[in-house]
């Protein structure tokens, strides 16, 4: 049922399952790794790493989907690119996804209030209070984003590109779909929650650029579409 792991996905695999059950542990650690909007007194620069390693503490199935898609699919990728630029494609599509996210929420910022930073040097006391009041920049800067979801739609997206006519079949869909035409799919259909439920808490967006810049990464590495 599941194809051998490779060993930058196995190590992915081992490493998101180590931060989630230490975060678990020490939840302090979603403090400091997920990653905040830059402006907020709670970004650090190594979160736009480690945000993609930690999975929602009260819903195991975040990261349980990650991970089985991570299984998945992550190997016929890798054993194509090959395990250093695979590794390469996951981390950028992640930061891809982060830089998506952060972008639109620093224009809605511009847009409400004439500032991508409209509260620079707010303590983070200061925010929480200014949040309790229904205050929406105050909570653009105080919700963090996670998860390995944008890598993850990075790798779907990279298996329509290299494998588009691999027949895919879900529970929830009785027959068998075309690569292309299922992770097509779910692309538009995040397209589409990202523009019409904005306030959203699920990172459609992030989803969004993680296939983006996976997309453009390919493109930029000249690697052949559809030959498998």
């Amino acid at each position: 049922m599941f194809p051998q792991l490779t060993p930058v996905i196995k190590n992915l695999l081992i490493i998101n399952i180590i931060f989630y059950i230490g975060s678990q542990l020490v939840p302090v650690a979603y403090d400091y790794l997920t990653v905040y909007y830059p402006d907020s007194p709670y970004f650090k620069i190594w979160q736009v790493i480690t945000h993609m390693f930690m999975h929602d503490k009260k819903d195991i199935s975040h990261i349980f989907f990650n991970m089985f898609s991570l299984v998945m699919f992550g190997p016929m990728i890798e054993q194509v690119l090959g395990s250093k630029r695979f590794l390469n494609f996951y981390l950028v599509s992640g930061i891809g996804a982060w830089f998506l996210y952060t972008a639109v929420n620093g224009i809605q910022l511009y847009n409400a209030t004439g500032s991508f930073a409209p509260l620079h040097g707010v303590s983070g006391n200061e925010l929480i209070a200014m949040a309790n009041t229904g205050n929406n920049e105050a909570l653009t800067y105080l919700i963090p984003m996670l998860g390995a979801s944008g890598a993850i739609y990075g790798v779907l997206l990279a298996f329509a590109y290299l494998f588009p006519n691999i027949p895919l079949q879900f529970l929830f869909i009785p027959v068998p779909v075309k690569a292309k035409y299922m992770i097509g799919g779910f692309i538009l259909i995040e397209i589409y929650m990202s523009l019409s439920r904005p306030g959203d808490s699920v990172a459609h967006l992030a989803h969004v650029g993680g296939a983006l810049f996976g997309y453009l990464l390919l493109k930029l590495w000249k690697v052949r579409k559809g030959i498998y």
